[in-house]
């Protein structure tokens, strides 16, 4: 891990569910939980993205985050769109849906419940982990949700939305 790397702070996360597996999003990046709807195709990008979706009038673009993570893509029952404000560069951000398995809660974290992301190797990119949180035995895995959807992908979908 080098010296600049973040660690997750202290907060309230959003745990959702990808594939039997847990991950908590910053709450304060979380703008709202809609169910599943029409997704309209976008061509030319790349196969995590499903496409845009019109929200109350917004177009937003929606990334499967199975398919981004490399995992079975599914759409269980209780599928759904968590949509989030992604920074962008500078002080612009944008608000982008994540498909997720399941939502599970929200949950207060403490430092002590928080790890640092652990060594994988050189050829492993960790960049978008903040840390591994420890609540009630389980391991959950918490994301810098603006670098899961890397900043060249962040701004191909805001020209496509805009």
């Amino acid at each position: 891990m080098s010296t600049d790397t973040i660690i997750a702070a202290p907060a309230k996360y959003l745990t959702v569910v990808l594939a039997g597996e847990s991950y908590g999003i910053a709450v304060l990046k979380v703008r709202e939980i809609i169910r599943l709807q029409k997704i309209t195709p976008v061509p030319q990008t790349p196969p995590y993205v499903k496409g845009i979706i019109n929200l109350r009038g917004r177009v937003i673009p929606v990334v499967d985050l199975r398919v981004k993570f490399g995992l079975a893509a599914e759409f269980p029952e209780r599928t759904c769109i968590v949509v989030v404000q992604v920074k962008l560069a500078g002080d612009t951000s944008v608000q982008m849906g994540l498909i997720v398995d399941a939502v599970e809660e929200v949950t207060n974290l403490t430092a002590a419940e928080i790890e640092p992301t652990p060594e994988f190797g050189a050829a492993i990119n960790t960049a978008y982990i903040l840390g591994m949180a420890k609540v009630k035995g389980e391991v959950k895995t918490l994301l810098d949700i603006d670098q899961v959807v890397a900043p060249e992908t962040v701004r191909a979908l805001a020209a496509v939305a805009a």
